[in-house]
């Protein structure tokens, strides 16, 4: 029935996504004939209004009718230009997520079921909301300590919104594998994979103590660094629905002239916070993966607070090595050290030429030099980057991809303080610095030290691998002799699961033939 279920909502989906004008504006180049008969048809059907408006107006709008999730959905595939393109991936990037306020005594109830305590014990003052996402809203709140009352900023999960996401994520699998089936070249793309992400991601950030967890590993990490830091977590007054966090005065950094005013510098305010996040991304290896201005405050003595830690990036110890690497062969012009740590890293399939790869990451890197600050497009590298990785086969790595998008964000923040900002130029005493520290002598002595440890970790797991490489040898040998056998009934639940399965998804094919119909009956 699940199934069924998917399949209407994704019907619903399409008739929304048709009406507003978002299926006229997709790309049909490269795709079946029949995309484009599709297209003409939904023509018809289009709200005559949205053929006037702008492709970002109309996907708003569509995603405004569709409802909480599909705003995190949006924003999820901004982060994969890789998946919708570059165009697209912009377009869903200014999605809005602001939603409706949820009541008051509503989240006080969440709150103390998910801590256990009446409001009263937990705050000495609890506000009305001040801003409300897809996923929760916040409210000033106030508790009172022996030094007096100290304001805080209580975020709030939305109620109802994980079974509402756990349902509409089905049909997002749905799309993924009708994708798979049909359009075979996108299958490089992994789109189950990448819903999968999609459907794991948005879990962790509708567990508020995930976010907490992610505020206090950052602060950690950033509490010596210049000009940067994250609000401190109350703990006791954190729970899965609930995070409670120092409330933080300060400007927001989408007011421009706010921070002028203020006597800021503006241009020293764009450089740190670039270095802050390569410094996160390349020491760390855990960074802040949704640095847009609504996010980023300047306090009254000019450092930078980030807040809203529900999306976060990882990089492991030699993802981190081979994108420093990148980034200098990038900022230095050496494209054939580009080339090859992607080799290195198995970016690209080992039958491809190396010098190439050079030749095609050349055309990418030499605009970056030579040209004003002001003229170099992050948003036409990229677009570029993925062209290449269709060019030579590679596989989507989803974690470079998240860490690539954060990259434009950050860097647009930068440039909308200075507009005459060069990424690059700002860039290189992190990463040239990181390189020196961990690619040199050092590196060495780390790669020998990691070697050691994981070699005594293999010597004391030697007596367990033993026992299970002999226990397997025993089963493959009954295999080989005696060959794979079901019992009776499991070779029938098999067949009835299987038979089960076809007869649902005929009829559900059916079920959605005949709503469309009378839809288009209903509007003509």
């Amino acid at each position: 029935m699940s199934t069924i279920g998917a399949y209407f909502r994704l019907a619903r989906v399409g008739w929304v996504l048709v009406r507003e004008g978002v299926v006229v504006a997709l790309p049909t180049q490269g795709l079946p004939p029949i995309v484009g008969l599709g297209k003409s048809i939904a023509q018809i059907f289009t709200r005559p209004a949205s053929i006037q408006e702008s492709r970002s107006v109309r996907l708003t709008n569509a995603v405004d009718r569709l409802g909480p999730s599909y705003v995190k959905i949006g924003q999820f595939l901004a982060t994969r230009p890789d998946v919708v393109g570059v165009d697209w991936a912009l377009d869903l990037s200014m999605l809005q997520d602001r939603m409706a306020f949820f009541p008051t005594d509503t989240a006080k109830a969440a709150i103390e079921l998910s801590l256990g305590r009446p409001i009263s014990d937990l705050y000495s003052r609890f506000d009305e909301p001040i801003a409300a996402a897809s996923i929760a809203q916040v409210h000033p709140a106030a508790v009172a300590t022996a030094e007096g009352e100290r304001k805080v900023a209580v975020k709030v999960v939305r109620p109802g919104v994980r079974q509402r996401f756990a349902h509409d994520i089905e049909s997002m699998y749905l799309i993924a594998r009708m994708q798979e089936r049909l359009l075979p070249s996108t299958r490089r793309l992994r789109p189950v994979e990448v819903t999968r992400t999609l459907e794991q991601t948005t879990k962790l950030e509708m567990d508020l103590r995930l976010e907490a967890a992610a505020l206090s590993e950052i602060g950690e990490n950033t509490k010596n660094d210049p000009g940067f830091r994250v609000p401190q977590v109350d703990w006791e007054r954190t729970g899965r629905d609930v995070i409670t966090m120092e409330w933080i005065d300060g400007i927001k950094m989408s007011n421009i002239e706010g921070l002028r005013a203020a006597g800021f510098d503006l241009e020293k305010l764009a450089e740190t916070l670039i270095q802050s996040f390569l410094r996160h991304t390349l020491r760390d290896g855990f960074f802040h993966a949704d640095m847009h201005p609504g996010n980023l405050f300047v306090d009254p003595d000019g450092i930078i607070v980030a807040v809203d830690m529900g999306i976060v990036g990882r990089l492991g110890k030699k993802e981190r090595r081979f994108l420093a690497e990148i980034l200098y062969g990038f900022i230095t012009r050496d494209y054939l050290r580009v080339a090859e740590v992607h080799f290195e890293a198995g970016y690209v399939p080992s039958h491809h030429d190396v010098a190439s790869f050079a030749q095609a990451i050349r055309a990418i890197g030499e605009p970056i030099h030579g040209q004003p600050a002001e003229t170099i497009s992050m948003a036409r590298l990229l677009a570029l980057l993925f062209e290449v990785t269709d060019l030579f086969e590679m596989q989507t790595r989803p974690e470079l991809i998240m860490l690539q998008k954060t990259m434009v964000v950050v860097e647009g923040v930068s440039r909308m303080l200075d507009p005459r900002f060069n990424m690059w130029r700002a860039a290189e005493p992190v990463v040239g610095g990181w390189i020196r520290d961990n690619l040199g002598p050092k590196r060495i002595v780390t790669d020998l030290r990691d070697g050691l440890k994981a070699a005594v970790k293999l010597a004391e797991a030697a007596p367990e691998i033993a026992a299970k490489t002999e226990k397997f040898h025993q089963q493959l040998l009954h295999m080989t002799e005696h060959g794979v056998r079901f019992d009776g009934e499991t070779a029938e639940a098999i067949g009835k699961a299987e038979a089960k399965h076809s007869r649902w998804g005929r009829a559900a094919l059916w079920v959605i033939a005949a709503t469309l119909i009378y839809i288009a009956v209903q509007v003509s």
